[in-house]
């Protein structure tokens, strides 16, 4: 029976579809290292003996015959392969149906849940990020918020898949939720409905004329067409953009050709992403092409720590070509790859294959990508300063009137727009004021590259 290429994933949730080994190379036989030995010397020291074979047998049958409730042969078998993959490390996973499902809604973005990004840590059920516009995000969740209970149950690490399967379902379904948001004392009390989450995963709009907002919330088969589409509308519709921020926080990521995809509309040359494994099909570079959708306009990425892998790559690739000023909070630091490895129909192997590496050689993982600058997690309120008597030479009583009539007036200087953005996105508002810095520099013929 032919099976379908194995698929290369960017992080937690994803399946590009890349060249890869087929399942039966991925155990090639180690070479003994050291001198040749004779026939009677001892087996490799990671050789299998018989002794670990008679452990395994013994401690099945016990379970078998002494666990408290009936446990069947197929479930033990199943639940053993899962125990293997996931000692390695918390993205490898074995796929039945459900799984190879749940993989394709996430590759598509339709399915029916609450719309966050979990992953298992340390026995945690823990928030990546919440996808925006979802009952997750509505409701408050934010990234690195633990979900402690799910419909009254407490999360624990024997029931933690059980759990993490629990909070997808019909639309239309209500689900109870622990919630413990980081830096809180105890946990809080949710309940939400399920909704059919079909995710539109870019999102363009001017945040005042001239400098464009791009929003991608997850990177999905159809992410660079989107964009390409949407923006394309924009600068159309607006004419050339004088610069643009692009909103990647609380991105989770997603594929990878995607995340390359996107990184290739900006840039014009240049090593995007490279990933190192032990099979020589997991080496792989991916590089720009000419053809960038702002023409050079200066760029802001803003990152916090729900940017997640495919999300990391776009903002490495943009930030070692000197493309982009990070702007920000430190990234989640996912800096690994999983291949899908196709089993049969209903089952699948996703498996850490390699690493992958920002165009400067640097590796993420566990580390996150550092902005060139950082901003606190900030929250701002307006003060009311309508009870201040005199804030300008107009306040003041017979002053001289300005001689050029109808220059546009003292209270049309844009305070009140840069104080509705400031207070709503504090990061965003940031974010535009160092845009316009670069884009005054490029103006002035001056280098923007950091």
């Amino acid at each position: 029976m032919r099976f379908p290429r194995p698929c290369l994933l960017a992080l937690l949730l994803a399946t590009p579809l890349l060249h890869a080994q087929a399942a039966s190379a991925m155990a090639p036989a180690e070479s003994a290292a050291g001198p040749a030995k004779a026939a009677s010397s001892a087996a490799p020291a990671d050789q299998v003996d018989l002794d670990d074979v008679r452990n395994f047998a013994h401690v099945y049958q016990i379970i078998r015959q002494a666990y408290v409730e009936k446990v069947d042969n197929k479930t033990l078998m199943n639940d053993a392969i899962k125990g293997m993959l996931a000692g390695l490390d918390p993205h490898s996973a074995y796929l039945d149906k459900e799984g190879l499902q749940e993989l394709n809604e996430d590759t598509t973005g339709q399915y029916g849940g609450l719309g966050i990004e979990v992953m298992q840590d340390n026995g945690l059920l823990k928030i990546v990020s919440p996808i925006d516009d979802t009952p997750a995000s509505r409701a408050g969740i934010k990234p690195g918020d633990v979900i402690t209970a799910v419909n009254g149950k407490v999360v624990t690490p024997d029931n933690i898949d059980s759990m993490f399967d629990d909070l997808r379902g019909d639309p239309g379904t209500k689900i109870t939720l622990g919630i413990l948001h980081e830096k809180a004392e105890q946990p809080v009390t949710m309940t939400l409905t399920r909704e059919r989450i079909s995710m539109t995963s870019v999102k363009v709009r001017e945040l005042e004329p001239g400098y464009a907002y791009i929003r991608i919330s997850q990177f999905q088969d159809d992410t660079a067409g989107d964009l390409e589409k949407k923006l394309g509308g924009l600068l159309q519709k607006n004419g050339t953009q004088k610069g643009a921020v692009l909103d990647l926080r609380s991105n989770p990521g997603g594929l990878l050709t995607s995340a390359v995809a996107v990184s290739d509309d900006f840039l014009d040359s240049g090593i995007i992403v490279t990933t190192r494994g032990r099979l020589p099909d997991s080496n792989l570079t991916f590089s720009a092409h000419p053809g960038d959708l702002l023409n050079g306009a200066p760029m802001v990425v803003l990152t916090d720590n729900g940017t997640a892998s495919a999300a990391e790559i776009v903002s490495g690739a943009l930030k070692d070509n000197h493309r982009a000023l990070i702007v920000g909070r430190r990234t989640f630091g996912k800096g690994v790859v999983q291949t899908v490895l196709p089993l049969d129909a209903d089952h699948a192997v996703k498996l850490t294959t390699a690493r992958y590496y920002t165009p400067n050689g640097t590796s993420i993982q566990a580390e996150g990508i550092k902005p060139d600058i950082a901003l606190a997690d900030l929250a701002v309120t307006k003060v009311d300063d309508s009870q201040v008597p005199i804030s300008s030479e107009a306040d003041l009583p017979h002053h001289l009137a300005n001689e050029v009539a109808g220059n546009g007036g003292i209270n049309n200087d844009g305070s009140a727009e840069n104080a509705k953005l400031a207070t709503s996105d504090y990061a965003l508002s940031q974010a535009l004021n160092i845009l316009k810095g670069l884009a005054l520099r490029k103006d002035a013929g001056q280098p923007v590259a950091h």
